[in-house]
């Protein structure tokens, strides 16, 4: 039969409750002869201390048998009506073993009397519910912390999966899109195609190195969304304006990863884009601790097929983030999109 190490906080909890229970076993069996005589404190003292270490250890090796057979919170139930038993099989037996080793050895002239039995077998009772009770309070609060830690922890790897799910839709979708940029510039100016080919390399290569977070600081999607613009200007040229005013304060704050992508991408895909009616965009941080993007409407007549990854996209990440304030506003003039930034801490990572 294999035996279990007691942990500390039960040891500690039996070395200073036994002092009391020894003295009181001691003051009923031999009664006010403790105050007077010496070999009592001597011999007596330590001999109860040692068998009652050995019932406590007994005591533990059955409490942790149940905890292993029943060790789940809504068993609690069975855990304390087994525990029940220990006052039988274990408490009366200890209690009974000392008395009758004192009355067969007659240790200290001492004899074995019904009160004697009765006492002893109540304080072994009142002992064993007070320690029972404490011990079961404690390995119940120490199984809420573990469960509510194995929640956080399978909502963590929920949220990182998330993460990845909207990264798979993003990275295609982009990659398609400057596809068929290329495939257009191939036919209409190659010379532009080759510099797109080049920025498009460069851009991808950011995007792989970068967007392995579900969230970025503002500096990270300032840089990107500037190198994504080359891209965009090698096709459109004049005829897209994209003008930004961040304030270099708010540029370790976090936010999701590749939005402002998605949000220029959604500008220039459902707008005319030409010199006659140039895209305006523009890109700016409020005190508020918001970043904008807003642009000038001019609907295209036919309008292309929407997907609706990229507003949904940020939205949901958003949503798994857990933070409140993104909002797409719509006139009859601009579109535009309010960002919320989130304070840069160290511990904040998907």
């Amino acid at each position: 039969m294999r035996l279990y190490k007691p942990p500390l906080y039960q040891l500690y909890g039996f070395l200073i409750s036994m002092p009391f229970i020894d003295g009181l076993i001691n003051r009923v069996m031999f009664k006010d002869r403790i105050f007077t005589d010496w070999t009592i404190w001597l011999f007596s003292f330590p001999l109860i201390f040692a068998l009652g270490y050995c019932s406590w250890y007994m005591h533990y090796q059955y409490d942790h048998w149940i905890k292993n057979r029943y060790p789940d919170l809504n068993q609690t139930g069975k855990r304390v009506f087994l525990k029940l038993f220990i006052y039988l099989l274990v408490m009366s037996p200890s209690v009974l073993v000392i008395l009758l080793i004192y009355h067969f050895f007659h240790i200290l002239g001492y004899s074995l009397t019904p009160d004697d039995l009765k006492w002893c077998l109540l304080i072994g009772l009142v002992v064993n519910l007070v320690f029972e009770t404490l011990w079961e309070v404690v390995y119940i609060i120490d199984k809420y912390k573990e469960s509510l830690t194995e929640q956080e922890l399978i909502q963590q790897m929920s949220i990182e999966q998330e993460f990845e799910n909207l990264k798979s839709q993003v990275n295609p979708h982009f990659l398609f899109n400057c596809f068929n940029t290329l495939s257009s510039l191939i036919t209409e100016d190659k010379e532009n195609a080759v510099v797109f080919l080049d920025e498009l390399s460069k851009v991808y290569r950011y995007l792989l190195n970068t967007n392995r977070d579900g969230v970025a600081t503002l500096q990270s999607e300032i840089l990107f969304i500037e190198s994504y613009l080359k891209l965009l200007k090698t096709r459109h040229g004049e005829a897209l304006q994209v003008h930004m005013e961040i304030d270099k304060e708010y540029y370790s704050c976090l936010l999701p990863s590749f939005c402002l992508q998605l949000l220029v991408e959604n500008a220039v895909k459902h707008n005319v884009v030409s010199r006659q009616r140039p895209l305006v965009i523009e890109i700016f941080t409020t005190p508020a601790m918001q970043l904008v993007v807003n642009n000038n409407l001019q609907r295209k007549q036919v309008k292309e097929r929407s997907t609706r990854i990229g507003l949904m996209n940020i939205r949901s990440k958003y949503q798994l983030l857990q933070e409140d304030g993104f909002q797409i506003v719509e006139g009859e003039k601009n579109f535009m999109a309010v960002l919320p930034l989130c304070k840069n801490k160290s511990t904040v990572k998907i």
